[in-house]
């Protein structure tokens, strides 16, 4: 009888154990450089800097469409703050974009704010 009584403890654990251990299915929001939105003057290369993202996360790109835009690059392309004709640029003001497994490179297409730092580089894990 108490060898039922460790099965079922053990049916009935182990399952919770397992879900308290896992990151559920939803997916989070963030506003990218918080209350200062996407800017030339935020720091926004650092604003990543200890939170945690997963893929499928969303990234808010708040911003003043007449002087910025939001391009999604490559490593190498946002190294060298450099766009090329296929490279995906966003204008709206009010950019959601969702965030691939790896690396996620963003930069501004303005070369001069790219280059003062514009731009920032996004682990988002599986």
């Amino acid at each position: 009888m108490a060898r039922e009584g460790e099965i079922l403890a053990i049916l009935v654990i182990f399952p919770m154990l397992l879900l308290l251990h896992s990151k559920t299915t939803q997916a989070d929001t963030f506003i990218v450089g918080d209350d200062l939105g996407w800017t030339a003057n935020a720091s926004v290369g650092n604003w990543p800097q200890g939170k945690t993202f997963f893929a499928n996360d969303t990234l808010v790109f708040n911003y003043d469409n007449q002087l910025y835009n939001v391009v999604v690059t490559d490593q190498v392309r946002y190294n060298s703050c450099t766009i090329t004709m296929n490279s995906r640029v966003f204008e709206s003001r009010h950019d959601r974009i969702h965030l691939v497994f790896g690396e996620n490179y963003f930069m501004t297409g303005n070369p001069n704010d790219c280059q003062l730092g514009m731009k920032m580089a996004v682990m988002a894990e599986n």
